[in-house]
């Protein structure tokens, strides 16, 4: 190894939806964080890891810092805040696309209590013209003095290499904490899970995503027949579970179509996946619900 070999944790923050799950998969070079259009989707502390030559990062995919509306959300943000204290340095990511606002200065104010080096990083430059990028970091450098600033796209890749090469600059020498082909620490069911709910976000409207979790009961290899993977989708009310089975059973059968094929990239192999759908009324506010899902945080 390389005595000059470094390694450390890099927490990813920022408001909900700016991209981050989309930065870490495309750092990682395959699928661990769920992605989808709607805010909040990332519930739980992700760690990903990615390990080159000279450096093993260890990035913390949080969810999007929010006002908690739930218990759910509560843990949310918790997980969220408590990253910043033990990290190396902090990715904190926007929306080039989206004026400064009050999330984002709710953002700099906790900023304020770590003494982590923060990278500004600007995502989805790519659907803006370049000239409009430097008042952006005016409007920021003005209210924080960055480690660093980098502007990017998670989406096409553009200076994520730049991105990863700043970020090194603040990690300690230290060895490999993980096997180098490990990419994150969550167990395989958990991954599984979040690729069936991310399908559920793409194809459910309003309430019904932030009310769904998904439990994996049973993972089962069979030999010389598909591995069975039995799942419980989880919702709050009566009418959710009908708005996601859908008429004749065709809106669940489409979830399960959709995540399968990822599921199979996952697991490296073939899978059945048998699908229900349950009713927990108000799992959110439920602390036993939120652990037994896999969401709630240590102390």
């Amino acid at each position: 190894m390389n005595a000059m070999y470094k390694s450390g944790f890099i927490a990813v923050i920022g408001r909900p939806n700016v991209g981050k799950s989309t930065l870490i998969n495309k750092i990682i070079g395959q699928k661990i964080a769920i992605m989808s259009d709607k805010p909040q989707t990332t519930r739980s502390r992700i760690q990903c890891i990615l390990t080159q030559d000279d450096a093993q990062i260890i990035f913390l995919d949080t969810p999007g810092i929010h006002k908690p509306m739930f218990k759910l959300g509560e843990y949310m943000l918790k997980a969220a805040e408590g990253t910043l204290k033990e990290v190396d340095a902090i990715f904190f990511v926007i929306d080039a696309t989206e004026n400064f606002g009050g999330g984002e200065k709710y953002i700099l104010e906790r900023l304020k209590s770590t003494t982590a080096p923060v990278i500004l990083v600007i995502n989805k430059v790519d659907l803006l013209d370049r000239e409009k990028i430097l008042p952006i970091i005016s409007t920021y450098s003005a209210r924080r003095n960055f480690a660093a600033v980098v502007p990017i796209s998670a989406v096409d890749g553009t200076n994520i290499d730049t991105l990863i090469d700043e970020a090194k600059k603040f990690l300690p020498e230290g060895p490999k904490y993980y096997p180098a082909d490990m990419v994150t620490d969550q167990p395989e069911r958990l991954i599984v899970a979040e690729l069936i709910r991310e399908k559920i976000l793409h194809v459910t409207e309003d309430e019904v995503p932030h009310s769904v979790a998904v439990d994996i009961e049973e993972i089962t290899p069979r030999k010389n027949a598909p591995t069975y993977i039995r799942a419980v989708i989880y919702v709050e009310r009566d009418s959710q579970k009908g708005i996601i089975i859908g008429k004749g059973g065709e809106l669940l059968k489409g979830i399960g179509r959709n995540a399968r094929p990822e599921i199979e990239m996952l697991l490296g192999t073939k899978i059945y996946l048998d699908l229900w759908v349950k009713v927990k009324r108000g799992w959110r506010n439920s602390n036993g619900a939120i652990q037994n899902f896999g969401l709630g945080i240590n102390e």
